[in-house]
């Protein structure tokens, strides 16, 4: 096994509580927990020295603080927040990984030869947060990531915020430490019951007997027990700040002067793409105007943007199309920022070119640039009961809606029909003593059906074979809006399959229609 990496590890205690706090402006003096799934997450200094922790309940908490502050732990802002502190970080020093917002590794080679040493290195790091208004960091430093996140999860006060474990003593200083540590509750338990409570007792078994027992997962933990931690520091690669904003002095109240004020930004955005050999699929625009409005919106392409594409999107946001509406005084400010990127050789035509998608999509796209962002619709598969509550129809290039996994009780069983009408056309169905089939409350048929026609005057169709009722009740409890249906799939005598629909109609009978057809 390969000599573990002197490693430096920062942690911020609290940091979710922190996130939040820096997020909406809060008090750090304020006891704050956040929540998730009914149980605190984190919770801030002065909440644990009223009595809340981790683990309880929301009531339990707010009974033992009359004031606590409950918000909802949102990862997203953890993340956000934490962007700008490793921005910092790595002006001071390159090479830093993210272990998970509130933590990071750095390899302490570097930084320790250009502070003096590396304690001093670790004070540094600290500076960097308390310049940032982010008090109560640590720092670890120790023979890998693993043991160097202990050590600074084992310092005391603020005075005592950095902890040095000597180079080969990692086994020693580990060996007191539960094993929960580990973060693998079931590894933990089954320890505990072989009699088995702190990693030095584990780190004494024999390595191949760990193996044969517990397989790779425990043998990587036993390592760790001896201080044998082979993880490299994987420093992470800073993103590229490709977004572009254009400044409007006076502002801009036509669509077609701002328009062609973000011509150049729509060139600069696209040009360092290219320059860093991506392509972007999809992108925010952000408008601003002269009286603090603000128009956000994201934008999906089929493909991948061009200059042009990205100022038709400035143009139909400030027109007001979809969801978004325009602002009501002078544009002061543009910013377009990439969501979606990727290589751009995925994108690349083929040895003979793309003609007929690349045709469509520039048809298409035209047609969007003269008549309008929902111009050009598509239709896509989404969720509900009906043929036409699935049948849904998204913008050309914008993200199609998530198709919902819960059950939809009445959803017609596969396959699918090839051919479903905009209307249901009326249709008549009779049993064999000539009369109209119905279906009563309980779902059970007035008679087996035998024939139908498409309505008066028109030739029967013998029934063939038939399979059905599935019922359809919606909003029962709201007689304006409540529809009650049933659903038959039948085969005519010609070897037709149709699927046609009885729609209740209360105390005034029910009707038939042909939904759909299958080809």
């Amino acid at each position: 096994m390969s000599t573990p990496t002197r490693t430096m590890v920062l942690w911020s205690p609290d940091w979710p509580v922190t996130a939040a706090s820096r997020d909406l402006g809060l008090d750090d003096s304020l006891p704050i927990a956040l929540i998730d799934k009914g149980l605190v997450l984190a919770c801030s200094a002065p909440a644990r020295a009223e009595g809340v922790k981790r683990g309880i309940r929301v009531r339990e908490a707010q009974a033992r603080c009359s004031g606590l502050v409950v918000l909802p732990h949102r990862p997203d802002v953890d993340n956000r927040v934490f962007e700008p502190v490793i921005t910092e970080i790595e002006r001071m020093t390159p090479g830093v990984q993210l272990l998970r917002p509130g933590s990071l590794a750095i390899r302490a080679r570097g930084p320790a030869r250009y502070y003096g040493g590396e304690k001093p290195a670790a004070l540094a790091l600290i500076g960097v947060l308390d310049d940032l208004g982010i008090t109560g960091a640590r720092v670890g430093i120790a023979d890998g990531p693993f043991t160097a996140e202990q050590a600074a999860r084992s310092t005391g006060t603020a005075r005592a915020a950095v902890r040095v474990v000597a180079e080969g003593a990692s086994a020693q200083f580990l060996a007191p430490l539960p094993l929960a540590v580990f973060d693998q509750p079931p590894l933990a338990v089954l320890l505990q019951r072989l009699g088995i409570r702190n990693l030095g007792a584990f780190a004494a078994l024999e390595a191949t007997d760990v193996r044969d027992r517990f397989g790779e997962p425990g043998a990587r933990a036993h390592a760790l027990a001896r201080g044998l931690d082979a993880q490299l520091v994987a420093p992470r690669v800073p993103p590229r700040h490709l977004e572009q904003t254009v400044s409007f002095e006076p502002a801009l109240d036509r669509i077609d002067q701002v328009s062609f004020g973000v011509l150049a930004l729509a060139d600069a955005f696209i040009a360092g793409h290219i320059a860093a050999k991506l392509v972007c699929t999809g992108i925010r625009i952000d408008i601003e105007s002269d009286s603090g409005e603000v128009s956000g919106r994201s934008w999906l392409h089929p493909r991948s943007f061009t200059a042009s594409e990205v100022v038709d999107r400035v143009r139909w946001q400030l027109q007001g199309g979809a969801a978004e509406s325009g602002l009501s005084s002078g544009v002061t400010r543009v910013t377009v920022t990439p969501e979606n990127v990727d290589s751009v050789g995925n994108h690349e035509e083929g040895l003979w070119g793309s003609g007929p998608d690349e045709r469509i999509h520039h048809g298409l796209s035209r047609v969007q640039g003269m008549l309008g962002h929902e111009a050009v619709l598509t239709a896509v598969v989404s969720g509900g009961r009906t043929l036409g509550d699935r049948a849904t129809l998204v913008a050309w290039g914008d993200r199609p809606p998530a198709v919902a996994s819960r059950p939809w009780p009445g959803q017609l069983p596969q396959p699918a029909p090839a051919t479903v009408f905009p209307t249901g056309h009326p249709v008549h169905v009779f049993g064999a003593d000539g009369r109209a089939v119905t279906v009563d409350e309980r779902g059970t048929l007035s008679a087996a059906p035998v024939e139908f026609s498409a309505g008066s005057g028109s030739k029967l169709r013998r029934v063939t074979a038939w399979a059905g009722p599935w019922i359809i009740d919606e909003r029962w409890w709201d007689a304006a809006t409540s529809r009650r249906a049933s659903r038959f799939q039948l085969v005519d005598d010609s070897g037709q399959a149709w699927l046609l629909v009885l729609n209740s109609r209360g105390a005034d009978g029910s009707d038939w229609v042909a939904e759909a057809r299958y080809d």
